[in-house]
């Protein structure tokens, strides 16, 4: 069973086990977190596509780690101007554990 959810404004194809780094998330390490912006739900031939979201769909997941992507390097410039401009940036990520797919039986 799969679920494809939204978060941090990406959308992410999940199962149960996996690990996924997604945008920071405000919650502690070692916290159960339920996301429920359920875009689809799928098991093997069935599909169940939500209008935006799967109704009485969640997601629960642990929160395993805070921490920060590698730099990204920046580089402008402008041929003949004497512009050059260097600049990095580094993006904060939460890791989570996906732990459990709920799907209410009586919205179907």
């Amino acid at each position: 069973m799969y679920a494809v959810i939204k978060t941090g404004g990406k959308q992410y194809r999940v199962c149960v086990g996996e690990k996924i780094k997604v945008e920071q998330i405000p919650a502690d390490v070692g916290s159960q977190i339920t996301l429920d912006q359920v875009l689809l739900v799928g098991e093997g031939e069935s599909v169940k596509i939500g209008a935006p979201v799967v109704a009485g769909a969640a997601v629960t997941a642990s929160v395993l780690a805070h921490g920060r992507h590698d730099k990204i390097k920046i580089f402008k410039m402008r041929r003949r101007k004497h512009y050059q401009k260097h600049q990095g940036h580094r993006q904060n990520y939460t890791e989570i554990r996906i732990d459990a797919l709920v799907v209410d039986a009586v919205s179907a």
